[in-house]
């Protein structure tokens, strides 16, 4: 069974919160286009896109909580654990470009993370957020 989480930065104002999840979700959504559901009509024939299949709780860290996250969800990764971050770079960056370039200029220890998603296996991606607290 597969389940998803998203953890986000509490401290971020509420429109950095909506975008990094929109980020992570979109991103996740190429990764995993197997959690996408196929499209479905309701009882006059409109058509809706499908939506994803699988329950996505949007749970809250801090800065040095999502960095503890991220070094033992890498950890994980060889045992089927998929993880995408935000960071702080990619928030500030005006393009792709940019991105890439800032990106590359930071050492990982000095990257702040502003969210994560983990999927994978449940119990894995259980086993590292279930002590995190639902956003409210």
């Amino acid at each position: 069974m597969t389940r998803c989480a998203f953890v986000i930065d509490q401290a971020l104002p509420r429109g950095l919160i909506a975008n990094t999840a929109a980020i992570l979700a979109m991103t996740l959504g190429k990764e995993r286009p197997d959690l996408i559901g196929h499209a479905v009509h309701d009882a006059d024939g409109n058509r809706h896109q499908g939506i994803t299949t699988i329950v996505m709780p949007m749970l809250m860290s801090d800065a040095g909580g999502l960095m503890e996250l991220r070094i033992r969800a890498a950890a994980q990764e060889t045992s089927g654990l998929g993880m995408i971050g935000v960071t702080e770079t990619a928030q500030r960056a005006k393009s792709y470009e940019a991105y890439e370039l800032g990106i590359g200029e930071i050492c990982h220890g000095d990257l702040r993370y502003l969210g994560l998603c983990l999927h994978g296996p449940a119990k894995l991606v259980r086993s590292l957020t279930g002590d995190l607290p639902l956003m409210k």
